[in-house]
């Protein structure tokens, strides 16, 4: 549920203790429609930076942003 409250809706690579949020659970994530490859890290290509869609929001109990791609990076 942290995606809810971050800019753009972003999924947190960490979770609330510190430790990487495991690539399956990323994989599965996207598998299932309820977040998306966001951007690609330069620094780290292997991280999976990822945002959720509005399904994602839906699936969590909240509206999606009126305007999803409003807080994209440029």
């Amino acid at each position: 549920m942290r995606g809810l409250h971050q800019p753009g809706g972003k999924l947190s690579l960490f979770d609330a203790d510190g430790r990487e949020v495991p690539h399956k659970t990323i994989e599965a994530c996207i598998a299932h429609g309820w977040a998306e490859r966001w951007i690609a890290n330069p620094v780290k290509p292997d991280w999976l930076v990822c945002r959720l869609t509005p399904a994602g929001y839906r699936v969590l109990g909240a509206e999606p942003p009126p305007d999803g791609d409003a807080a994209l990076p440029r």
